[in-house]
């Protein structure tokens, strides 16, 4: 099980989007396009590989972020009924008072404490697709920087 640290740090550096487009660069032919039709193919298969390498890590955190909602609330469900159901009981046999008016109260603060948590939870995510939109910008300055010289040579 000894591995090389050299071979365990390029596998972890390989894990990060950038990684995997910097190795999809350099392990394409680094020969210059002959015509525009093979360099605007090269261009649309690189973008088309930024999106796919992009796309998985949204999606792995779109997935982690559902397993953890899925595991709080499943516990704050139980953790919720048990705790209701003891809580109502022991205010009521110490109290005297009707199980079902302590009930009511003890649902409004968890109303309340709802509202609360999901507007907490309501935070912006990470803005997603950032290498593409750079990209894609980049290529939107190159078009237009190509237009001008073309136009000023003609």
């Amino acid at each position: 099980m000894n591995q090389d640290p050299e071979n365990q740090s390029s596998a972890a550096r390989s894990s990060t989007p950038q990684a995997e487009f910097d190795n999809s660069q350099t392990t394409s032919s680094s020969i210059p396009p002959s015509d525009w039709r093979e360099a605007l193919m090269t261009l649309i298969a690189s973008r088309i590989s930024i999106i796919q390498i992009e796309s998985k890590e949204a999606a792995r955190a779109a997935a982690t972020r559902l397993a953890y909602l899925a595991g709080f609330a499943i516990c704050l469900f139980f953790a919720w009924a048990l705790l209701l159901a003891g809580g109502i009981a022991a205010l009521a046999a110490a109290t005297s008072w009707p199980w079902f008016w302590i009930a009511m109260v003890v649902a409004s603060i968890h109303l309340v404490a709802a509202a609360i948590l999901s507007r907490a939870a309501k935070t912006p995510a990470k803005a997603s697709f950032t290498h593409t939109r750079a990209e894609f910008q980049k290529d939107r300055e190159w078009i237009e920087n190509f237009q001008k010289t073309r136009k000023s040579g003609d």
